[in-house]
């Protein structure tokens, strides 16, 4: 992804809910878990994880849905879709879905996570797998590997 890009805005399916990214993303990623497909209503979900500094809703009242357990998922009131994420313990993050974003080309999923609970036959391009969730000491290796990543990695791939 080029950071030349940015700001980026996205929205959900209605867009009566309307964001804006002004922060590179830190890692992209894949979700295999079963309740990323359940509330994505497709195989793995796909986000970017951006400082929360770097993330605006400027459009619209996002409201928490989903599951409404420590993680916060935020949701368009209207058509529902499946917005962002503040994940619990890491209020300095936002994990928005990257398919939304109006032009999401550049953000290739780096990593995919919960791969045990993965639908046999999808498939992404990230270069690291997980099982499950990589263990806290090992994100600090993949952001610095996600960096090179894109700024190797031309958005149109």
């Amino acid at each position: 992804m080029s950071v030349d890009s940015l700001p980026i805005e996205g929205s959900c399916r209605c867009e009566r809910v309307r964001f804006s990214v002004s922060a590179a993303p830190v890692i992209t990623m894949a979700c295999h878990c079963t309740g990323c497909q359940k509330m994505s209503s497709s195989a793995f979900s796909l986000s970017a994880l951006i400082p929360a500094s770097g993330f605006t809703v400027t459009q619209g009242c996002p409201v928490i849905g989903g599951m409404q357990a420590v993680d916060r998922h935020y949701f368009c009131p209207h058509c529902m879709s499946w917005l962002f994420t503040r994940p619990h313990g890491i209020d300095e993050f936002v994990n928005v879905r990257a398919a939304l974003l109006d032009n999401a080309s550049g953000y290739v999923p780096f990593m995919e996570t919960w791969t045990r609970e993965k639908l046999p036959w999808a498939s992404t391009p990230a270069v690291e797998s997980f099982a499950q969730l990589p263990e806290p000491q090992e994100f600090p290796r993949l952001m610095q590997a996600y960096a090179e990543f894109s700024r190797s990695t031309p958005a149109s791939q």
